[in-house]
């Protein structure tokens, strides 16, 4: 039996098979080359797995959905450059599980946000950020002032992502708690904001 475009456009289930197999293969061609490129899985030089402190920063980032508006990739855009520094590289974030990468942009990229304002400057848009821009649809996070930092899981996460490559050493697992004494998730959430680009904005400065 000859395959011809018409019995493949006549035969359903053939068509989902010869579908299935076309995306699987152009997927491993350009996703498993990925998986040997240095500069997509090693680190670009002076990178430093989170803090104890941004780390938790930065799950409340996930967990309160600032994904959702904000990206973390500057694209090699001329106008995205201009505007906020060196394009992203994979090198940059090879630590992070999952990345937070995307190109939405209902609030401002964060990509770069790291070292731009001072940490009283970042609780004005999370306490109110209509202060800062009267139009913002940004909701307020008040209550991130108040809850603790200590969720008490900070050592599990950290021995779980050494598994996975990142390389925390036992010092840093065990004195991981203490940096976390007295501090609240608006705190945590800024040291993980405060830490965002920092490496190649150093190289270019």
């Amino acid at each position: 039996m000859k395959l011809t475009h018409d019995l493949i456009e006549r035969n359903l289930p053939l068509m989902i098979v010869l579908i299935v197999a076309v995306v699987a293969v152009g997927g491993l061609v350009e996703i498993v080359p990925l998986s040997f490129s240095r500069p997509v899985t090693e680190p670009v030089a002076g990178l430093k797995p989170y803090s104890p402190l941004a780390l938790v920063g930065r799950d409340i980032y996930i967990r309160e959905g600032c994904y959702n508006c904000h990206s973390q990739m500057v694209r090699p855009f001329r106008a995205e450059v201009e505007r906020y520094g060196h394009y992203s590289v994979a090198g940059e974030f090879v630590y992070d599980h999952p990345f937070q990468w995307g190109s939405k942009r209902t609030g401002p990229d964060l990509a770069r946000a790291g070292g731009r304002y001072s940490d009283d400057w970042h609780r004005i848009p999370l306490r109110d950020p209509r202060a800062l821009v009267p139009e913002s649809n940004m909701p307020a996070y008040p209550w991130l002032e108040f809850a603790s930092a200590d969720h008490g899981d900070i050592e599990a996460k950290m021995r779980a992502l050494r598994a996975i490559g990142v390389p925390y050493t036992d010092a840093d697992i065990a004195g991981a708690r203490a940096q976390l004494k007295d501090k609240t998730e608006m705190d945590a959430l800024i040291a993980y904001l405060q830490g965002l680009g920092t490496v190649l904005k150093s190289k270019a400065n």
